[in-house]
């Protein structure tokens, strides 16, 4: 959704390092778990989509007492759930935290709960509704709420569901549906309007902190770049990975003018230049459908992930790694595990949920050779931009081949072999902006924009 920035001379493809993502067996026996957080304590807390909370112990061993079930309230099933959980940052001395579910009416719900007296058993009868948004269909519900470090509470709602946005309500400023909230929750009331918030006295909803979503799935903050990462899930063929910083208001990501970079239904949009586009996207190539979005590493245990964006395919089954200049590197598939949610402990180390089978794992790298890669961990691609032929040198595994993406995600080169000299014949192709795929036998894979002039 936004600008294409146009790179000149030396592409440089950093092959993660020569690192690959392991996954270690964590916890099971999870119904849907569909989101995965903490309480700056040693615990790990699951939600699951049922509208059940559980308990999980460093150790995997998981309590045999919920910590909340709130099935009755909800609507479960397809997209609708129990979807979301944060709590607040004075939770050890106020109990507070808060949930994002669909009611049994399937209106979007942020309500706010208290610890019981047993600090793993929370007081199911203490619910206060900060929020009750109506929505036309049941899918695109959004799920993700996270406090900032401003102390405000953010919440990611889908576009309302149904395809293309048929309400435009990703362009409507007026509606709480595909945006991001800032909400005061430190009130007597449901909540205040923080200042700052962008709308305020203008033509836009008060709580409303940026807009143009369609799908977001999932979204955090990476406090030490001081970004905010949202995964928007995409409606044909393009997923996207958003970064902006935190204190950037009123931020127009394009939905439904634009999927990924690309146009979807410009009628009646704004000017391009007012929108924001993706720092990276991926088509549904290799069996991909469905972004899940993770978090930027910032764990100690694993060095070679520091400062890598880590996030999912829900089909393919592959993990994504965006490294530092916004290329996608990806992993081997996961085979039967759907992954639907990541998130960390205390101690920012990264956790992955499949939701269909009910698993937990600890997200893992060691380091490889760079015959075991198949890929050289240092790739150079030039000229960018470039016509007739593109030069890729740093290959060492010589049955690597290449496809070429539009920015639609239609591939315009299958399979291309590379030829002895490192070049590939690109003349056949108009000029544009493109997506180039590099593609080794052990299955791994490498994206990056390319230029054709």
């Amino acid at each position: 959704m936004k600008k294409l920035l146009l790179y000149t001379g030396l592409i440089s493809f950093s092959i993660f390092n020569a690192q690959s993502i392991n996954l270690e067996e964590f916890a099971t026996g999870f119904t849907a778990p569909v989101e995965i957080t903490h309480a700056n304590d040693s615990r790990v807390f699951v939600v699951q989509q049922n509208g059940i909370i559980k308990i999980v112990q460093p150790n995997g061993i998981v309590n045999s007492s919920n910590f909340l079930n709130i099935s009755s309230k909800i609507t479960y099933g397809g997209e609708r759930g129990l979807l979301g959980l944060a709590f607040h940052p004075q939770y050890a001395v106020n109990g507070y935290f808060f949930v994002y579910y669909n009611d049994t009416s399937g209106n979007i719900t942020v309500a706010r709960y208290t610890r019981s007296s047993n600090p793993d058993v929370a007081d199911a009868a203490t619910e206060k509704i900060i929020l009750n948004q109506p929505k036309p269909f049941s899918n695109h519900n959004g799920g993700s709420i996270h406090f900032a470090p401003d102390g405000y509470l953010w919440i990611v709602t889908g576009d309302g569901g149904s395809g293309g946005d048929p309400n435009n309500n990703g362009q409507n400023k007026n509606s709480l549906l595909g945006k991001l909230l800032r909400l005061d929750i430190n009130s007597t009331g449901p909540y205040n309007i923080p200042p700052g918030n962008p709308f305020v006295g203008t033509d836009g909803a008060y709580e409303v902190w940026a807009y143009g979503l369609r799908n977001a799935w999932k979204f955090n903050f990476d406090t030490v770049s001081g970004n905010v990462m949202i995964a928007d899930v995409g409606q044909e063929n393009i997923e996207e990975i958003n970064k902006m910083p935190i204190t950037q208001a009123g931020i127009n990501y394009g939905w439904r003018c634009y999927e990924g970079n690309d146009p979807y239904n410009t009628s009646g949009c704004a000017a391009q230049s007012t929108m924001t586009f993706p720092v990276a996207v991926y088509d549904h190539s290799g069996g991909k459908c469905s972004i899940t979005g993770g978090y930027v590493y910032r764990g100690t245990q694993y060095p070679a992930l520091q400062g890598k964006y880590i996030f999912a395919d829900y089909c393919s089954t592959q993990i994504g790694i965006m490294n530092s200049d916004n290329s996608i590197t990806w992993s081997a598939a996961f085979s039967g595990n759907n992954f639907s949610t990541f998130g960390i402990n205390s101690q920012n180390e990264l956790f992955v949920a499949a939701v269909n089978n009910g698993k937990i794992f600890r997200v893992t790298t060691s380091t490889l050779g760079t015959n075991e890669n198949g890929l050289s961990s240092q790739i150079k691609v030039h000229p960018n931009p470039a016509s007739k032929k593109v030069f890729i040198e740093g290959i060492k595994d010589k049955n690597t081949t290449v496809d070429i993406t539009n920015p639609e995600g239609r591939k315009v080169l299958v399979n291309a072999k590379i030829e002895s000299d490192n070049s590939l014949n690109i003349s056949g192709i108009p000029a544009g902006v493109y997506f180039l795929h590099l593609n080794s036998e052990n299955q791994k894979s490498y994206s990056k924009k390319l230029i054709i002039k």
